[in-house]
């Protein structure tokens, strides 16, 4: 795939990995082989040292161009002329990768319910694994917000020497008790779905939509939907703006989503604990020795500033800067001129461009 890619500087191409063999999870399940798509754009340079790496959030799809396509186009810090851009779908997921929809090797019928629990530490062996059939040793930047962000975090203390710079952006070292909640939360709007229990693709659709709704409400703030969706009249008594807005969204989920990967994901979120197994928290973060810069958006209720601000200080190499938006979590994916900026401005500052590295990969 990587060859391919090589003729053409600007093409976006689509690939899947598979691995045969048996995969052990954290939990000590395992799955017989996997398999994770994953797309790519730009041009991977001779000294292989060009490689940007995105780990996606909750909901997304290896094609980051669909999702955060500002900040990986021409001009942007992460310019597809300059760099190879790679996105895997997640272990769990359900845009390609093997997860709760996927045919069970022996039975020959889709998982459903008994798909294994996941960890993001699952996930990010199953990134290395791909990493390594690509034949990358070394990584320019890993990227991502959210539970991606997490993912970056586990995947950096994993691997110290593959990753010259990483960026996570509103998440934590520790899953919070506020943000188990809202997971939990959701997970009971599934479960109450009289569908929930059934082996079929579409089980739990209708209370995946109003976990999604419910999710709305963190990824945003008081503000934001004052702004967009308030009444333009005195005079309404019912279907408001914010009432048809919430149910839109859960609509515009399940439409794309299924509720067995809605409900494996929010739990290895829930799960996540750089930590676990290791001395203390804080002795996990110092494990990491790549360039870090740690991104907050200020109106996040669910990732709040303090969270980073554990990171940034825990990190060896690090610095913490912080995006303006009243969009809440949500800000990464919206304000891309900032985003950019304070990007552009870590990496000439931290390390050499791609190609004035000395490093030979």
């Amino acid at each position: 795939p990587l060859e391919r890619a090589r003729g053409e500087v600007m093409s976006k191409s689509d690939h899947i990995f598979h691995n045969p063999n048996d995969f052990v999870l954290e939990s000590g399940e395992k799955l017989s082989g996997f398999q994770l798509k994953y797309t790519t754009l730009g041009q991977l340079n001779k000294e292989r040292n060009n490689v940007i790496w995105i780990c996606h959030a909750l909901t997304g799809s290896s094609d980051f161009t669909s999702w955060w396509d500002g900040a990986f186009r021409e001009g942007s810090a992460f310019d597809p002329r300059e760099f190879f851009i790679i996105c895997a779908n997640s272990l769990g997921g359900c845009y390609g990768s093997t997860g709760p929809l996927s045919l069970h090797p022996e039975s020959g019928k889709p998982y459903y319910h008994s798909f294994p629990a996941l960890t993001n530490r699952d996930v990010v062996q199953s990134f290395d694994l791909l990493r390594q059939h690509l034949g990358l040793e070394k990584v320019h930047t890993l990227i991502g917000g959210s539970l991606g962000g997490q993912q970056v975090l586990e995947w950096a203390i994993l691997c110290p020497t593959v990753f010259r710079h990483v960026i996570p952006i509103a998440c934590n070292a520790k899953h919070s008790s506020w943000g188990i909640a809202i997971n939990e939360a959701q997970r009971m709007a599934i479960a109450a779905d009289h569908t929930w229990k059934e082996n079929d693709a579409r089980a739990g659709s209708e209370g995946m939509k109003a976990a999604r709704a419910m999710g709305m409400i963190s990824f945003r703030t008081y503000t934001t939907y004052d702004q967009t969706q308030g009444e333009k009249t005195n005079e309404k008594l019912d279907d408001f703006r914010a009432a048809s807005y919430q149910r839109y969204q859960g609509e515009k989920l399940s439409n794309r989503f299924n509720a067995f990967s809605y409900w494996l994901l929010t739990k290895a979120m829930d799960g996540h604990n750089v930590g676990r197994g290791k001395e203390s928290i804080a002795k996990a973060l110092s494990e990491i020795k790549a360039s870090t810069l740690v991104i907050s958006i200020d109106s996040d209720i669910l990732f709040p500033g303090q969270e980073q601000k554990l990171l940034a200080e825990n990190i060896p190499h690090s610095q913490w800067e912080v995006i303006s938006s009243l969009h809440g979590h949500d800000g990464f994916l919206v304000e891309f001129d900032q985003f950019n900026q304070i990007v552009k401005k870590f990496l000439s500052t931290s390390k050499k461009e791609p190609s004035q590295l000395v490093e030979k990969i």
